[in-house]
């Protein structure tokens, strides 16, 4: 099945010479959840701009469920629903008729039923009546979510839509996300809650000086890029490590206190049992024992720290 975004090449060079997107290339599954991490300036919110019709590119090409971007720009946008990272709203007018007037610009006929079934989805059933200017950040937030859903897109972006707001709030995006995965709908999110990405991506993007670093499935890429640690807690400290065990990922820590055993998940130097048993052939004995896997911000720290 074709990818429901395809970009290629994709470059964007502002007048005053700063180059935001340097050949961006990278397809996007149809039905999928993509996370893309990146840190301020990256280029994710450029990104999302050019696919979205917002921006012009400079180079390249951007193809969404077969239409060009730029040539045909109606039949895209009608495709997408976008939540913005900026507050922008009118603030004199209702929640609802600010949801319905969205839909209305997509060129969709009204639905009532649908409007309702948003609101009440994002918990602002009972403030449809409210002008803008009434509601907290909080709600402002779930107004922009509801506009992006108002006229039914098949795919979502989502640029860093639970920045500054509540858990409530967070709790129900994330139920929301759900709910638009399982009808089929594909979302690409940003964010600077890397958990959050962790928790409901299928694949994670990282981009950082306008390059996209990798794209891979996030459970593939945790396996591939993640570390695990062996923590021993030692009944007696040690001054330093027997000789047999120089070299293979074992360190001291905690003054002595505790052995820590890192190894790459796909190539450990030996197996956890060996190694628990050698230690107990050199008088090496613990009290107790945990691990510690990487987690999708240590990965995204170090690719990051890595392409500077």
């Amino acid at each position: 099945m074709a990818p429901i975004i395809s970009v290629q090449n994709l470059t964007k060079t502002y007048a005053n010479g700063f180059q935001a997107l340097k050949g961006i290339n990278l397809e996007i599954e149809r039905g999928e959840i993509l996370a893309l991490l990146g840190p301020n300036g990256a280029g994710k919110t450029t990104l999302i701009s050019i696919i979205c019709g917002i921006a012009n590119p400079s180079g390249g090409t951007v193809v969404v469920d077969g239409h060009d971007v730029v040539k045909d720009f109606r039949a895209t946008r009608t495709l997408i629903g976008l939540v913005p990272q900026e507050l922008t709203t009118d603030q004199f007018e209702t929640v609802w008729n600010t949801v319905s007037f969205s839909r209305g610009l997509h060129g969709k006929k009204a639905n009532p039923v649908h409007i309702e079934k948003v609101l009440r989805d994002l918990s602002l059933w009972d403030k449809k009546d409210n002008m803008l200017r009434q509601l907290s950040g909080g709600m402002k937030r779930r107004v922009l979510i509801a506009k992006a859903l108002s006229h039914e897109p098949s795919i979502l972006f989502l640029d860093e839509p639970t920045a500054g707001v509540d858990v409530t709030l967070r709790k129900d995006m994330w139920h929301v996300v759900e709910r638009l995965r399982a009808s089929g709908v594909t979302i690409i999110l940003t964010t600077h809650y890397i958990e959050e990405a962790e928790e409901i991506a299928d694949r994670v993007g990282v981009i950082n000086g306008g390059e996209l670093l990798l794209v891979e499935d996030k459970e593939a890429l945790m396996a591939k890029l993640g570390r695990k640690q062996l923590i021993l807690e030692l009944n007696e400290p040690l001054d330093k490590l027997p000789d047999c065990f120089a070299g293979n990922g074992l360190s001291i820590e905690a003054e002595g206190n505790r052995l820590v055993y890192e190894f790459d998940t796909r190539n450990e130097h030996e197996s956890v049992a060996s190694l628990l048993t050698r230690l107990g052939e050199n008088n090496v004995n613990f009290r107790d024992l945990s691990t510690r896997q990487s987690s999708l911000e240590d990965i995204f720290v170090s690719l990051v720290g890595a392409a500077k």
